[in-house]
């Protein structure tokens, strides 16, 4: 116990090194998510299907895979990141896809009768999607968008595999100095479960402050 009062500044920094990941990596998925979800229903061909390929690549492609072709495949076409920044970008590119359906689902809710109406008075397809549909969209799924980011907390964990020192990592590392799996994992699991709380916390005020100015 002592070993692991005197371990607590590595501990934190673990879960430090989490939250960063974390609060990048969804902060990127769901601008390029949003961005995949437009082209999904947008007017250019070329966008639409390249889109539609990108979901369902990364839909239908473990995390795990993924991960291992940038670690170890990415080095050797000559490009090389820092782990914790290929984590970061690995996420990004993966979690994207399922905010992109999330947000292409937020689409369909909105009425054909609004796009309309909004193109009868002479707005541009972007002025459309700028004031009229993605904010609807993105206020129709702000909960499924935080279920997204709860998914990619518990994902962040597959990046310990390849040396990043976030909070399964380090209770690893603990767990082979002081042997207390059980003590030290369901410290771990309480310290995602609190994270992944906060976040579905933060998602429902947020849907609720969004429900309430529509």
């Amino acid at each position: 116990m002592e070993l692991l009062t005197q371990s607590l500044d590595l501990i934190v920094q673990a879960i430090g090194t989490t939250l960063l990941i974390v609060i990048v990596s969804g902060i990127g998925s769901i601008v390029l998510g949003v961005a995949v979800g437009i082209a999904r229903i947008g007017p250019i061909p070329v966008l639409r299907l390249g889109a539609f390929g990108y979901t369902q690549f990364f839909l239908n492609v473990p995390l795990l895979v993924v991960l291992v072709f940038a670690v170890f495949g990415l080095p050797y076409i000559g490009i090389i990141f820092d782990l914790t920044l290929t984590a970061i970008i690995v996420l990004i590119v993966y979690e994207a896809a399922y905010i992109a359906e999330t947000v292409r689902s937020g689409i369909n809710t909105i009425s054909p009768g609004q796009v309309e109406a909004a193109r009868a008075l002479g707005l541009s397809f972007p002025q459309t999607l700028r004031t009229l549909v993605i904010p609807q969209a993105l206020a129709a799924v702000t909960q499924p968008i935080g279920n997204v980011m709860i998914a990619l907390l518990m994902n962040s964990s597959f990046v310990a595999i390849f040396g990043v020192v976030e909070i399964t990592a380090q209770t690893r590392k603990l767990n082979e100095m002081l042997a207390q799996p059980i003590l030290l994992y369901t410290g771990a699991g309480l310290v995602y479960m609190f994270m992944a709380l906060l976040i579905g916390a933060g998602a429902a005020a947020l849907e609720k402050k969004l429900v309430f100015q529509r």
